[in-house]
């Protein structure tokens, strides 16, 4: 999509009430000395009391209607309280439930500040454990809050007039990511399974598969239709955090490529090292930004799945 074709289309969707800002969407930037930028709040209604709040970390999902009060993801624990004062229409009110769409810290960061306001926590089966091994790595055990149910392959919950529901399809991004829908307005977060036109992140070591991450993607932009509203976990700069199901096939695009690339290399014997220094994918120019550049990351991870030894 170029700059022309961005502006038109933000201009559409801005009059259809599903864009605010494009650059208040982008992946958390840093500031200096790699301290966190500024947050910049915003809420932005999609459809059916459904909505979706961007400051800093992955896009926090949300229902905030007369009856209920709901959200998929919590940022993190500085900009936690920024959505819960300003969720709208919340007066006070706890959240019937929160959903984990995964464990990484800038989607349950927030956990703690959202506990003592909400009533249930739910996440996918692997998300507690894969959350406590992170924070043992990084020294934040004091600063978890975990799901308090859990399950293994699908949830469903009625919230007031609204249901949500949520489904695992397998190890992708990690062995965690699940898909949660919010049905009468139907809408879905994607969480990290949706990167919109940016490197994403492949956790390996947290069960991350680039074949199954695939997979993934194919099925979830089959089972919903053309009018669905999707959610992505983070956007490039010039690009939104919401979009419709065939969008998702971009990211499924540049992972088949991602995998493509490396085999070739690997065929015709180059090193890993070599591999991995490549600083643009030739075909997706959209996705490249500057330093930290994931790209040589996700090459690293597509040679160790397809050269690791099978059991």
């Amino acid at each position: 999509m170029n700059r022309r074709d961005f502006v038109v289309r933000s201009s559409l969707l801005t009059a259809a009430g599903l864009l605010a800002r494009p650059a208040a969407f982008a992946q958390a930037a840093k500031g200096a000395k790699g301290a966190p930028a500024p947050a910049t709040p915003e809420f932005k209604l999609l459809r059916r009391d459904v909505g979706v709040f961007t400051a800093r970390g992955g896009s926090i999902g949300y229902l905030a209607s007369k009856d209920a009060l709901a959200a998929v993801d919590t940022q993190f624990a500085d900009t936690a309280p920024l959505f819960l004062s300003g969720l709208p229409g919340r007066a006070g009110r706890k959240l019937d439930v929160l959903v984990n769409s995964h464990h990484h810290g800038d989607h349950t960061g927030g956990n703690q500040v959202f506990q003592p306001e909400t009533k249930k926590i739910v996440a996918h089966a692997n998300v507690p454990a894969l959350q406590r091994a992170a924070a043992e790595r990084a020294g934040t055990l004091d600063k978890q809050a975990y799901a308090d149910t859990t399950f293994a392959t699908t949830w469903r919950m009625e919230v007031g007039s609204e249901t949500i529901s949520a489904k695992y399809h397998g190890a992708a991004h990690t062995k965690g990511d699940i898909v949660t829908h919010f049905e009468k307005a139907n809408v879905i977060h994607m969480g990290d399974l949706g990167f919109n036109r940016i490197y994403p992140v492949i956790d390996r070591g947290s069960g991350g598969r680039i074949q199954g991450w695939i997979t993934v993607l194919e099925a979830v932009a089959k089972a919903f239709p053309a009018d669905t509203l999707v959610i992505f976990g983070h956007a490039g700069a010039k690009f939104m955090p919401v979009g419709k199901p065939a969008e998702l096939l971009v990211l499924r695009d540049y992972l088949t490529a991602v995998l493509d690339y490396t085999k070739k290399k690997i065929a015709a014997g180059e090193p890993k090292e070599k591999i991995v220094a490549l600083e643009n994918l030739p075909g997706f120019p959209d996705f490249h930004q500057p330093l930290p550049n994931r790209l040589g990351g996700n090459l690293a991870t597509a040679y160790d799945e397809l050269t690791e030894k099978k059991a």
